[in-house]
């Protein structure tokens, strides 16, 4: 489906008229995700943003299918969504569950769910990726370059609209979250790509590898990434 850059403009225009400051972050990113799927014409469209762990944690969706997606790929930190967080690129599949060998729990996860094609974004504030923000189908699609430069016109709003939180302290747990993936994002890429090179593997999985430690030894990933860096290996 193909975007009208004027009916693009007119949604972005009218989110930006209609914000409102009620005390709460969640329900002005649910306005962001309802005039998403209103353009895309999608079956739903979700948020996740990175915790202190620097894991994807589901934020919100538009409907059920959703959240399962966004706390599946939370949980096996693989799929479409995490590959745009670790990566900071726009990836998109026409059909997840066609892709058990890429995202094998994920591509089971939806099997039975009608979610099917799905574009993934990278949410950035002052460059550095926090988050992702996706559309998705419950039928096989491939997405064309309209609909991946409109997501990313979103996910400037989602952006906005956490730091304005953040700033008028509304965002209370996001604020945390937000401010530790800005502190740390660069010692983990560096960690990342140290993993990569040691261990030939690809971007994913030294991110998970960071995690899975984190989670292991119950610290935070940065720490980690700087105990990489400094002693050239995981802790043991």
């Amino acid at each position: 489906m193909s975007i009208d850059a004027a009916a693009l403009a007119e949604s972005l225009r009218r989110l930006t008229l209609s914000r409102e400051d009620n005390g709460s972050v969640v329900s002005a990113l649910e306005a962001v995700l309802d005039a998403c799927v209103d353009l895309f014409d999608v079956r739903g469209a979700g948020l996740l943003v990175a915790d202190e762990q620097d894991m994807l944690r589901y934020v919100a969706s538009t409907e059920g299918p959703g959240r399962l997606l966004e706390t599946t790929e939370a949980a096996a930190g693989e799929g479409p969504c995490t590959e745009a967080f670790v990566e900071a690129r726009v990836v998109t599949t026409h059909d997840v569950t066609a892709e058990p060998e890429r995202w094998p729990a994920l591509a089971r996860a939806m099997a039975a769910q009608p979610v099917r094609a799905v574009l993934g974004t990278p949410v950035r504030v002052g460059g550095v990726p926090v988050g992702t923000l996706d559309v998705y189908r419950e039928h096989a699609h491939e997405w064309d370059e309209s609909e991946v430069t409109a997501l990313a016109r979103y996910a400037e709003v989602i952006a906005t609209t956490l730091m304005a939180a953040v700033q008028a302290h509304t965002a209370g747990e996001l604020a945390r979250q937000l401010q530790y993936a800005l502190d740390y994002r660069v010692v983990i890429e560096r960690a990342v790509g140290f993993l990569m090179a040691k261990e030939s593997t690809d971007p994913v999985a030294a991110f998970n590898a960071l995690r899975t430690a984190a989670r292991t030894s119950r610290t935070k990933i940065g720490v980690v990434a700087e105990h990489v860096l400094e002693h050239g290996a995981l802790p043991a």
